[in-house]
């Protein structure tokens, strides 16, 4: 099988239709059906089933995707790899938490667009289950999530702590006033969020199995959103003190064992680090003991 034809593969199975594949490729559509239909020639059996809204994957075709997923990967990692000569420089795609962006991740930026200018950097914000979605995908190189994460496929090293307190509006006096009696709205991200998932934990062994629901796509909306008297929410004490006023909203103190919370950098045990990720991480504050050109992960020896 050559590469070219698993790329054409792998790209109409991720566009499901041949006329959609042959205009990410920027080919024509007979020429991808031809590439499509050698490739099925090669193998003996049909890989896509073909109807009227586009193409599906048969069992064939499933089996056999992310093997194409993995060559082509590996590929990408070589030719990474043979350019990189060890001073930082390519693309380097990472994903973070906002709150870590805002609170720890600003200064680290700087500094490192200011000493590595030859490297093309995306960082890109999620929550923790969309981030390391995007890792274990390859989509990412790393990404900074809150812990914890135990994932056979993940390389992961704590990189900072941060303490978690329940935001409520201005004058609630205690966190139970802030939790309630009744039914207490909380306002959040959407699902996948660690803070979200803490809070409804939290609220559940407090006998609030299902709160109601407030759900907003940034940490400045519900920030203000909490000010306002619409609900409570869990945010790092740090963040509410450096980036807002912290009067806007009443803030109280978790019980140690809900309060602390470790962000982690994760990426796949399986995939090279670059020069650049190597240089980000040491600005990031990584341990000493990770040596210069290492990344310590659990599980690792």
């Amino acid at each position: 099988m050559e590469t070219s034809d698993l790329k054409i593969f792998a790209t109409v199975a991720r566009c499901h239709g041949m006329n959609r594949a042959a205009q990410e490729l920027n080919t024509v559509q007979s020429n991808v059906t031809a590439r499509v239909r050698a490739l099925e020639s090669k193998i003996g059996c049909p890989l896509f089933d073909r109807h009227s809204r586009g193409v599906s994957l048969t069992g064939a075709g499933r089996r056999l995707l992310p093997y194409a997923d993995n060559i082509l990967h590996l590929i990408d990692e070589a030719l990474s790899a043979a350019r990189d000569d060890g001073e930082p420089g390519g693309s380097l795609t990472l994903g973070s938490l906002e709150t870590t962006a805002a609170l720890r991740l600003a200064p680290v930026l700087s500094r490192f667009v200011a000493a590595f200018g030859d490297v093309d950097l995306v960082l890109r914000t999620g929550t923790t289950a969309e981030l390391i979605e995007a890792v274990l995908a390859r989509r990412m190189e790393g990404a900074f999530v809150c812990g914890p994460v135990d994932h056979a496929e993940l390389a992961v090293e704590t990189m900072f702590s941060e303490e978690l307190v329940l935001l409520a509006a201005p004058g609630i006096k205690s966190l139970s006033a802030a939790i309630g009696a009744g039914e207490p709205r909380i306002v959040v991200l959407r699902a996948g969020c660690s803070y979200r998932q803490r809070l409804e934990s939290l609220l559940a062994r407090r006998g609030v199995p299902s709160p109601r629901l407030l759900e907003f796509g940034t940490i400045e909306a519900i920030f203000k959103c909490v000010g306002a008297g619409l609900g409570i929410t869990l945010l790092p004490k740090s963040l509410v003190e450096r980036v807002w006023d912290a009067a806007e909203v009443s803030i109280h103190a978790l019980p140690k064992a809900d309060a602390e919370v470790a962000t982690l950098f994760v990426r796949r045990r399986d995939r090279r680090l670059s020069s650049a990720l190597i240089a980000f991480l040491e600005l990031a504050g990584r341990r000493a003991s990770a040596g210069p050109r290492t990344l310590v992960a659990a599980g690792e020896a």
